[in-house]
């Protein structure tokens, strides 16, 4: 038996028509409905849909975020991708949250898009460290931020916890070395 014809979703007030048409099929979808392609199997459906979700920009970053958290693997890729492309700084304490995911693909995604957020996915990663500094995939996910962070102008601020990081048993003093280096940002008022 052929599987049932699905019937077309209608637009929502999300997407626009000129976003949809120059990024995806001429077809009509809602934004759930991107959102759930993002788990096709499908190399293409799933690359239209976050294309079709990175010209939205901030409008997709909540959606994202959601589908950042789902079960299904596909679905936190192409979310931690999208994520990153967009680089929008509310999508940063989900993404610190990712860099403690199942999948090693979707921590180092997350952590490329907070390298891409820059700055402003710093507070969010330091605050998770000095709650949760004894996760070894936070500190292996926040040293891959921080090491490409640190070749900029940033570096005075997080060459100390590189340091600590890079220490046989960082679990101990990596929540202090967060704090200071939250401190030290707040003080030269860099945001």
């Amino acid at each position: 038996m052929p599987p049932k014809k699905k019937e077309k979703k209608q637009v929502t007030g999300s997407i626009s028509k000129s976003i949809i048409q120059g990024v995806a099929d001429k077809s009509i979808f809602t934004l759930e409905a991107v959102i759930a392609n993002l788990a096709s199997h499908d190399d293409r459906t799933r690359e239209k849909a976050r294309h079709t979700l990175v010209a939205m920009g901030k409008d997709a970053v909540q959606s994202l975020i959601k589908a950042l958290k789902d079960k299904r693997y596909l679905m936190r890729w192409e979310a931690a991708k999208a994520l990153g492309e967009i680089a929008d700084s509310g999508a940063a304490p989900a993404l610190v949250e990712a860099l403690e995911d199942e999948e090693f693909d979707v921590r180092w995604l997350s952590a490329v898009a907070l390298i891409r957020i820059n700055i402003r996915g710093l507070r969010p990663l330091f605050r998770a460290l000095m709650d949760r500094g004894d996760s070894t995939l936070l500190r292996e996910g926040a040293h891959h931020v921080f090491h490409d962070l640190a070749k900029g102008e940033l570096r005075k601020y997080l060459a100390p916890i590189l340091t600590v990081l890079e220490q046989s048993d960082p679990s101990i003093e990596i929540p202090w070395a967060a704090r200071r280096a939250l401190e030290k940002l707040k003080a030269a008022n860099i945001k």
